[in-house]
């Protein structure tokens, strides 16, 4: 499944239901699921914004939003360009600032899957230099009667 960046808290905001419209400057043809990738980077200025558009959502704390891998789902129906602004719901429009607007439903969130991000629609590569293996456990080493050193 293709997967798209979103820098936090962006992406929590999608992933938990809370922000339909995904900004972009640019406009896809792809419709249907795709994973939400959060960035390593956290925009700041969304809790400012939250506040200024006195939208009561209580954000978690920074450090604790997961980054670096795939937090969830959803789904783009449609986009609309900023000339079309007028066409989205009330409950769209606070989160419509860019040059085209993603339109998204059905977003669901996931425990966090690390791997590396990239421009546009990618498919993620788990396997990467930039994902965190687990360990393989050493074999334990015996000494010449065979117990356990």
């Amino acid at each position: 499944m293709k997967a798209l960046s979103i820098n936090q808290p962006w992406a929590w905001l999608i992933v938990n239901g809370y922000k339909t419209i995904e900004n972009r400057d640019w406009d896809t043809r792809y419709r249907g699921e795709f994973l939400i990738h959060a960035g390593k980077r956290v925009d700041e200025d969304c809790y400012i914004f939250l506040e200024n558009e006195e939208l009561d959502i209580d954000l978690p704390p920074i450090h604790k939003l997961p980054t670096g891998g795939i937090v969830g789902k959803a789904r783009l129906i449609n986009t609309v360009h900023i000339r079309d602004k007028h066409l989205l719901t009330a409950k769209d429009k606070p989160w419509f600032f860019g040059q085209y607007g993603f339109i998204l439903d059905g977003a669901e969130p996931c425990e966090l899957k690390p791997c590396k991000g990239a421009l546009g629609f990618f498919e993620p590569d788990y396997s990467s230099r930039y994902v965190v293996k687990e360990k393989k456990a050493k074999p334990e080493k015996q000494s010449a009667q065979g117990t356990l050193i």
